[in-house]
């Protein structure tokens, strides 16, 4: 048998086998909104190291001694360096603005881009399109030096911020270029229990799942509910 052969004949990888998370450290920028502070709450609850980011660091060091849990808070500028991977929940006015500022300290980083682009009117939510096509591939373009994935857009703040829920159960859609990249970032979801993340594609579609929040929203408004989402038969 020659090596073309045995590279024919190598079993397929499983898509399940996610590396261990448990000992890298992880940033939330904007970590002391509902969205930011719920992750890292469910982060940290589950045994991570995380790090909660601020304009003010005065007010992420506040943020992060309500949390507990080993929760620290800093500036973010800091945040970001100190951080293996970084979870990008500012709110979508202030995204390329906070990036743009943050390009030399998230050199090198793993990003988790989590930011929805919507607007909001009489009518409820709906999707902006960004120029660069998402949020996710505004941030790519804003951070070349660093590897830029997206996921955790569909996640309920009111869910992850209740010490009475034990379980979240709900699916991550994580996309990105590089699969080992999106691998870590499924692996980090999967350490909140009932979580699970699921490899949903390339950096160019995440424009739809971003946009997916604004239905979420209605189905949300419309059934009293903190709706999630399941990918069946995977």
């Amino acid at each position: 048998m020659n090596s073309t052969d045995a590279a024919q004949k190598a079993p397929a990888k499983d898509p399940w086998e996610l590396p261990d998370v448990s000992g890298l450290v992880v940033g939330v920028l904007g970590g002391t909104g509902d969205q930011g502070r719920g992750l890292a709450y469910r982060l940290a609850r589950a045994g991570q190291k995380v790090i909660i980011g601020s304009r003010a660091a005065e007010r992420a060091e506040t943020v992060a001694r309500e949390l507990g849990h080993g929760v620290e808070g800093a500036a973010n500028a800091e945040c970001a360096r100190r951080s293996d991977i970084v979870i990008v929940a500012v709110p979508w006015d202030g995204h390329a603005a906070t990036l743009t500022a943050l390009r030399d300290d998230l050199a090198g980083k793993l990003v988790v881009d989590c930011v929805n682009p919507l607007g909001f009117d009489k009518k409820g939510a709906y999707a902006l399109k960004p120029e660069e096509g998402s949020a996710a591939e505004q941030a790519a373009a804003l951070l070349p030096e660093s590897r830029v994935t997206a996921a955790f857009h569909h996640l309920s703040a009111v869910l992850l911020q209740d010490p009475a829920v034990e379980k979240i159960d709900t699916d991550v859609m994580v996309l990105g270029e590089v699969r080992a990249d999106c691998e870590t970032v499924q692996a980090l979801a999967a350490r909140i229990p009932g979580m699970r993340g699921v490899f949903a594609g390339r950096l160019r579609n995440a424009h739809q799942v971003e946009s997916l929040v604004a239905n979420l929203i209605s189905v949300n408004r419309r059934y009293k509910a903190h709706a999630g989402l399941r990918i069946t038969d995977v």
